[in-house]
């Protein structure tokens, strides 16, 4: 049976398909949100019809995004949750307080310069990886029993 990761968080960098691409080789099925920012934005006022509102327009967007999120979340096995660089990821907080509610094992994917400001949500994981590799070992860990 399959391991099911759910990859959370930061959508500006390559971070999925490094620990994906990593992972090939292991019984693991990704899922993630929408990471098209444009789609992820409008899917409410594409599915729902429009709203001359921006607030709203928003609400939408994140309504029908928290539904794939939740489904995500509720199925996987595993949530990675990423914290970048260069963008306050709020949605990320709430997968990883979402995944630690849960009981789902999680690991938190951040830089060392963030420590301090994600003490409390590192705390909740069961592992912080500063880089995918990290992730990718620990999942073969996880499923093998092997060590890099």
């Amino acid at each position: 049976m399959p391991l099911k990761v759910y990859l959370s968080g930061e959508i500006h960098t390559d971070w999925r398909e490094q620990i994906m691409e990593g992972a090939k080789t292991l019984d693991v099925i990704f899922t993630s949100p929408v990471t098209d920012h444009d789609a992820s934005d409008d899917c409410g006022v594409a599915i729902l019809g429009a709203e001359p509102n921006k607030f709203w327009h928003d609400n939408k967007g994140a309504r029908v995004n928290a539904i794939r999120t939740r489904h995500g979340i509720q199925t996987a096995d595993i949530v990675v949750v990423r914290f970048g660089d260069k963008y306050k990821q709020w949605n990320a907080a709430f997968d990883a307080g979402m995944a630690a509610g849960l009981g789902k094992s999680l690991i938190v994917l951040s830089p060392p310069e963030h420590q301090h400001a994600l003490k409390e949500i590192h705390a909740a994981a069961l592992a912080v990886a500063e880089k995918p590799g990290q992730v990718v070992e620990i999942l073969r860990y996880v499923l093998t029993g092997e060590l890099p």
